[in-house]
């Protein structure tokens, strides 16, 4: 039998997907019509976010520059594909929620294959079990992308129209929303840029009290948001029903987090 090196097929799915998303963003730009509103907005960004990425991971493996780039070459290329994937798999369900033309079609369904190759490109860069590897490749630095993922949904839901000035508690959980964000996307810049060693505490002791005060703070908001928000809004609103389901989702993604930070400083120290 003959074994393809993992290198030259994670390429091919980088190149396809980078295909895949072309074509979706150029189909929706050429006559999708797409209306002007925050989920529109968001759906540019997906495409265009992915497409710029993609090409610069691809220029780089393709010319042997990974040495000359200063960021963390085993950290970048699976944040870049983690994060596309989700917003690929977030963008299909948008792109129909009006009336759908040929230039939608034609973009939902390559943002659905995009969003396959992307899957297929994090399956194959992700840490094997005994292998040593980038934080971002590893359980937890995944689950950072997905913590930040759900947070922008959340921000989008509850800030068109905003739903969170009706009550000191919904006040509290946009907090809970913006700090929990920052706190995730300053690891994530700090495993791809290769700046742990500046922190002042051990890498592995700073995600874990930080992943402490994320779950206890997810936590009153997982609470406070549906209670407060059903106060004061109809119980069917679907963009509030949909904010505490996420919530709540990553909530126990934090708590996740939570587990495997312990378990770093504590089994492995």
């Amino acid at each position: 039998s003959v074994s393809i090196p993992t290198e030259s097929v994670s390429t091919k799915k980088v190149s396809s997907a980078l295909l895949f998303t072309c074509v979706a963003f150029s189909a929706a730009a050429h006559g999708a019509h797409l209306p002007i509103t925050v989920m529109a907005d968001w759906c540019i960004f997906c495409w265009a976010f992915s497409f710029a990425c993609t090409l610069l991971v691809l220029l780089v493996e393709l010319f042997g520059l990974q040495a000359r780039v200063p960021v963390s070459w085993s950290n970048f290329p699976i944040t870049v594909a983690c994060y596309a994937t989700l917003l690929f798999f977030f963008l299909r369900h948008q792109l129909f929620y009006r009336v759908a033309h040929d230039h939608r079609i034609v973009s939902t369904v390559f943002s659905c294959l995009a969003a396959v190759a992307y899957m297929g490109e994090v399956s194959l860069s992700k840490a094997r079990p005994g292998e040593v590897a980038g934080y971002m490749a590893t359980a937890p630095g995944l689950l950072k992308v997905c913590q930040t993922f759900l947070a922008c949904i959340i921000f989008i839901l509850i800030s068109s129209p905003v739903t969170y000035d009706h009550h000191p508690a919904l006040t509290w959980c946009m907090a809970v929303y913006c700090i929990c964000f920052i706190l995730s996307m300053a690891v994530v810049v700090l495993c791809v840029g290769e700046w742990t060693g500046c922190l002042p505490i051990p890498f592995s002791k700073f995600l874990l009290a930080y992943g402490l005060l994320a779950v206890i703070m997810y936590l009153s908001a997982t609470i406070l948001w549906p209670v407060f928000q059903f106060n004061y809004r109809r119980n069917d609103d679907p963009d509030t029903i949909a904010a505490s389901v996420i919530t709540a989702i990553n909530f126990l993604l934090y708590f996740a987090d939570l587990v495997y930070s312990a378990r770093l400083v504590f089994v492995s120290g």
